[in-house]
C-alpha cells in the first residue's frame, strides 16, 4: 500500500502525499523529539522533514523502504538545522568567554525534578544535547559511529565517547 502512495505522491497527487504524513508523522515525529528532547523543536522539524520530503520525492529511486529514507531525510534535517543554529548563535552572540559558549551548546536542561520516577524517554531527553544524538543514532536508530561522524560533523572518538557518556548518564538516572 504504501509503494503505491509513493507512486501516486511522485506523480503528483498531493491526496497519496497526505495519506504518506498520516501514516508517518508519529514515527517520524518520535525520532525527531529524540534527537532535539524539545517537543516544540520536533513538531518543527516534523514540518520540515515532510517539506523536503515532497520536494525531493521525485528522488526517491525505492532503493530502500520509503520509511528507511524518509528516516533518513529526519536525520539530516534535525543535524543541519542543529549546525544552523550553533553556527548563528556563534556569529550573533558576543562573549567574553568563548570557551563557555562551546560549553553551553552541549547543555540541556534537565526535565523531572528529584524524586520522580524518570521513564528512559524522559531520561534520553534529559541527556547533555551531543550525548543525547550519539545514543539515539547508534542505540535506537542503529548508525555506525562513521555514520554519526558524518551526519553530525563530530570524530568517531567523539562519538563513541558521548555514547559512553550518554549510557552512563542514563543508568545514573535509571537507578535513581
Amino acid at each position: 500500500m504504501t509503494d503505491d502512495l509513493v507512486r501516486r505522491a511522485q506523480a503528483g497527487d498531493q491526496q497519496a502525499f497526505r495519506d504518506l504524513y498520516q501514516q508517518l508523522a508519529g514515527r517520524v515525529y518520535a525520532l525527531c523529539l529524540r534527537l532535539t528532547g524539545d517537543a516544540g523543536a520536533a513538531e518543527e522539524r516534523t514540518q520540515d522533514v515532510f517539506v523536503r520530503a515532497w520536494d525531493k520525492l521525485r528522488s526517491f529511486r525505492g532503493e530502500s523502504l520509503f520509511s528507511s529514507w524518509l528516516h533518513r531525510l529526519a536525520v539530516n534535517v534535525v543535524m543541519n538545522e542543529r549546525r544552523t543554529t550553533i553556527r548563528r548563535e556563534q556569529r550573533v552572540t558576543p562573549v567574553a568567554d568563548p570557551d563557555a559558549v562551546v560549553g553551553a551548546q552541549h547543555a540541556a536542561p534537565l526535565h523531572g525534578s528529584a524524586g520522580l520516577s524518570i521513564d528512559l524517554e524522559r531520561a534520553i531527553a534529559a541527556l547533555p544535547e551531543g550525548a543525547r544524538e550519539v545514543f539515539v543514532l547508534y542505540d535506537i536508530e542503529g548508525y555506525s559511529h562513521g555514520e554519526i561522524a558524518e551526519l553530525t560533523g563530530i570524530a568517531e572518538g567523539t562519538s563513541k565517547a558521548q555514547l559512553f557518556r550518554a549510557r552512563h548518564l542514563l543508568r545514573e538516572k535509571l537507578n535513581r
